[in-house]
């Protein structure tokens, strides 16, 4: 029954950016009657884990700036007018100097969208929510009642009982070695621990935002940024970590690129496939959808629009040829060149107010993946993985400007530097400390290295089925794990041959790729065992659902998201 039609108990489980953006689609569907429990594990809503003390230092900026942002209460350059004057002064920000087009800090937009989300619930109650906020409350487990038609909440504030609820707990980082060996860190989150004196070479697995985040906070821990006279920043170490040095090691050897101006900032497109056109391709082709198809539609066909310079350079390219000629350049091309380049690339485009169209378009192609992902087949995923996810996570990794200029100037100094270690690699952890790092080149030649300090830098992990963190939902078979069908059985067995573990023949005949995270539909509700949605729960915790939206970050995707729950709540889906 929908909520609006009579009261509905709804429980959020988790209170930042992503249950924000629901709680506002709720608002706009104008429910008649709804009683809404918000659970939070921190002090505060709004923020989450990248935005707060948990994920940010001062130094920590964001990689959106106010116009990408998607509509809130009010704007940050509305808020900025009326802000508090101690969050204002502490990062020099003021209505004069304001810039929308300019990225934030991360603990100055947090401020933001704390404020966003109190003034979202008072509207709530404006039009007659209920709603009920428990702050500094872990949830600790949900049990599923579909006899009863209820869900029941386990918290460290006591048990709850909902009509629905929805998953909405963000980020998760778990601990396998930090805290056991002595200088590995699982991850660079929270950044306090990070505000270490070293003296020695530092190892950071990946060179991702997360790993630049990491950077920044270690870089002001052994040493300071100097503008010179020349208007370039300089880095100088300390006294006392004369030896300190940063490593990031990739896998390919590139670093981000860089940020651009994007004509369209919330990445959407008239251009772009429709759901219903993609049902209608499905209707006719067993119900898959081609990552061919998508290709072709959702990227190529923006590019001939935008760039008709650039679409007859690749007209004739598959993905798979498209895909190689873009890296091989980016390979051919020492690192932190190629950054500068696409450094001075960008500037152009900030100032001119003119996009990098092909970035720009394969930035949207990613976005748009994320609907027909779950009806994609299986060989299509795994080259979607293997082939198209390496260059869309370098590229439009939108590495803000002052991001770059801190890793030109700590190159400069000989203090940071990338290395490709390719696939064969091996990460030893230590009980005396650290790691002990070996990897080999494509020639063949071996490296060892052993670095004291190791941060995984990968950035959020996509978890697997049995890794879902309200165990009695597993145990209750609520829940099934992501899976997508081979339409070819004989690639299913030659990936079985090769080693493939996620690779098993149905008992219904079909062979099957088990991808990261949850079964969920078109309304992120979960599906079970059975094959059968749940329209009790509802999923948006973005490391358990990645096997079916590849590409979950960013407040565009929560936005997205919440208006699909908000709208299957209410009834009109």
């Amino acid at each position: 029954m929908s909520i609006s039609k009579r009261s509905t108990s709804l429980a959020i489980l988790g209170g930042g950016p992503s249950a924000m953006f629901l709680y506002k689609s709720l608002l706009d569907s104008k429910p008649t009657s709804i009683d809404i429990t918000l659970f939070e594990s921190q002090n505060k809503l709004g923020a989450g884990m990248p935005y707060s003390a948990n994920g940010a230092n001062v130094e920590h900026i964001t990689n959106v700036s106010d116009n990408e942002i998607p509509e809130l209460v009010m704007s940050i350059e509305e808020w900025v007018k009326v802000a508090p004057r101690k969050i204002l002064d502490q990062f020099g920000i003021t209505a004069e100097n304001f810039n929308t087009f300019k990225v934030l800090p991360r603990l100055f937009f947090g401020a933001y969208l704390t404020e966003q989300f109190n003034l979202l619930i008072e509207k709530g109650r404006e039009q007659g929510i209920k709603t009920s906020i428990y702050l500094s409350c872990k949830v600790l487990d949900v049990q599923d009642h579909p006899t009863e038609n209820k869900v029941e909440v386990m918290t460290s504030k006591g048990i709850f009982t909902f009509d629905r609820i929805v998953i909405c707990t963000g980020h998760y980082w778990p601990k396998r070695n930090e805290g056991i060996i002595p200088g590995y860190f699982d991850s660079p989150y929270p950044p306090d621990k990070l505000k270490l004196k070293l003296n020695h070479q530092v190892g950071l697995k990946g060179s991702s935002l997360t790993a630049i985040d990491a950077m920044r906070t270690l870089a002001r821990a052994n040493g300071a940024f100097i503008m010179g006279k020349d208007g370039r920043l300089a880095y100088q170490l300390n006294k006392g970590c004369e030896q300190f040095r940063l490593v990031m090691l990739s896998r390919s050897g590139l670093l981000p690129g860089v940020r651009f101006h994007l004509d369209n900032s919330h990445l959407t497109n008239p251009s772009l496939l429709s759901e219903e056109e993609i049902q209608h391709y499905r209707q006719k082709h067993d119900g898959f959808v081609s990552l061919d198809y998508l290709f072709e539609k959702d990227f190529k066909k923006i590019i001939k629009k935008k760039d008709l310079a650039f679409y007859e350079k690749i007209k004739h390219f598959n993905l798979e040829q498209f895909v190689g000629a873009m890296l091989d350049f980016r390979e051919k091309i020492d690192p932190f060149t190629l950054m500068k380049t696409e450094y001075l690339e960008a500037e152009k485009s900030i100032e001119e107010r003119k996009s990098v169209y092909w970035k720009e378009a394969l930035a949207m192609l990613s976005a748009s993946l994320n609907y027909p992902a779950k009806y994609l087949s299986a060989e299509d995923m795994l080259r979607l993985k293997k082939i198209l996810m390496p260059l869309i996570s370098v590229v439009i990794a939108f590495v803000p400007q002052s991001s770059c200029e801190e890793m030109f100037a700590l190159h400069e100094a000989n203090v940071l530097e990338i290395v490709a270690v390719g696939h064969d690699r091996n990460v030893e952890p230590l009980k005396t400390g650290g790691v002990n790092y070996t990897y080999a080149t494509d020639s063949g030649v071996e490296h060892f290295n052993h670095f004291p300090t190791f941060i995984d830098c990968i950035g959020q992990l996509h978890f697997s089925f049995d890794q879902f963190l309200f165990k009695s939902l597993i145990d209750q078979q609520a829940i099934a794990p992501a899976k997508l069908k081979f339409r070819d059985p004989e690639m299913a067995k030659t990936e079985m041959k090769e080693g493939n573990q996620k690779v098993a023949l149905s008992p219904d005949g079909d062979y099957h790729l088990t991808v990261p995270g949850i079964a969920i539909n078109d309304q992120f509700q979960f599906i079970d065992q059975q094959e059968r949605p749940n329209k009790r729960i509802y999923m948006m915790a973005v490391p358990y659902i990645g096997g079916f939206n590849p590409d979950y970050s960013g407040l565009d995707f929560s936005t997205m998201a919440g208006k699909k729950i908000a709208d299957a709540l209410v009834g009109k889906t």
